[in-house]
């Protein structure tokens, strides 16, 4: 049960829940890849990775362009050699009332959230083929276990890649891993970032101040199944705080 030497390829790794993956999977030995739309940001993860000792690439990457995917895991492939595990966390919350009618929102949350990780399995999965052997792990969230208001359209795009998710892990053989995990409530700047509502955005802070837990939970979650016997599947994770409803 070892992470060491793992070629691992993340996205959305340049802040929250993905650069805390990125840092503590490195500081168990795996060769990370970093993909994120802020160079600045990625620069900085690959920095404290490298100041450490650790084993670090990154590429500039959008995920709502497939081809941007295709290159994340080329430079894997190039850099390292092969490619062991993706995880597939970039993602958005532009959260609203249906009767708001923030399409646009909308549309950006469809695009990130699910098509940016089927382009990310679209990518790995012919490498993980050739290789025999494989790990696709995606962050989805408890905002598709528990429905409420407000979270509709986020709720579902965290949904539909929980179906994706489960059906790829059937079809997968014997050589190919798949991992679902779902965070709660995380200290991260993810409301600040992506929600247009200033009242709800308000309110989602309010919430966080009061229970949020780190990032590093999530990471540590992720390095859990990650760091399985290659015939172990942690096929899913729950990792919320315990005041959470």
């Amino acid at each position: 049960m070892s992470i060491q030497g793992k070629v691992v390829a993340i996205t959305g790794a340049g802040r929250g829940i993905g650069r805390a993956t990125a840092l503590h999977l490195a500081a168990q030995g795996a060769h990370v890849v970093l993909g994120a739309r802020s160079e600045p940001e990625l620069a900085s993860v690959a920095n404290r990775i490298r100041e450490a000792g650790g084993e670090v690439d990154l590429l500039v990457a959008d995920v709502t362009r497939r081809s941007d995917l295709e290159a994340l895991v080329g430079r894997a492939c190039q850099r390292f050699g092969r490619l062991d595990v993706i995880v597939n966390n970039a993602g958005i919350g532009p959260i609203s009332r249906f009767d708001a009618l923030r399409v646009e929102d909308w549309d950006a949350m469809i695009d990130v959230n699910l098509r940016g990780a089927l382009y990310g399995i679209a990518a790995a999965l012919p490498v993980f083929q050739r290789q025999q052997k494989g790990h696709v792990v995606n962050v989805i969230s408890t905002a598709g276990i528990k429905i409420v208001p407000t979270m509709g359209v986020y709720a579902a795009t965290k949904n539909a890649l929980r179906t994706a998710t489960e059906a790829l892990r059937q079809e997968s053989g014997q050589g190919l891993r798949v991992t679902e995990v779902s965070p709660g409530f995380i200290d991260t700047t993810f409301a600040d970032a992506s929600i247009t509502d200033d009242d709800i955005r308000v309110a989602i802070q309010k919430r966080k101040d009061e229970l949020a837990i780190p990032p590093e939970a999530i990471a540590r979650a992720i390095a859990f199944a990650i760091e399985q016997p290659d015939d172990v599947e942690i096929g899913s994770i729950v990792v919320r705080p315990t005041a959470q409803d």
